[in-house]
């Protein structure tokens, strides 16, 4: 079996891996979103916008009393 990441063999430590490095960098794309699926679903982009516009409100709202 190959890595995924850099198809070099992999290694029974990491498997699938063949490194540490190659496992954090898979890892670093999961928790970075390059996993994600893109959707369609109506639904799902306004929570998407939702979210982001709540996440905006808490960051404008923490530098405002980081000023005070």
């Amino acid at each position: 079996m190959s890595c995924p990441i850099c198809e070099k063999a992999s290694d029974p430590l990491y498997k699938p891996f063949c490194s540490k490095r190659c496992a954090d960098i898979d890892l670093g794309k999961w928790l970075g979103g390059g996993y994600a699926l893109p959707s369609s679903d109506p639904d799902d982009a306004d929570a998407l916008i939702e979210a982001m516009e709540q996440a905006l409100e808490e960051q404008v709202n923490a530098d405002d009393e980081k000023l005070h």
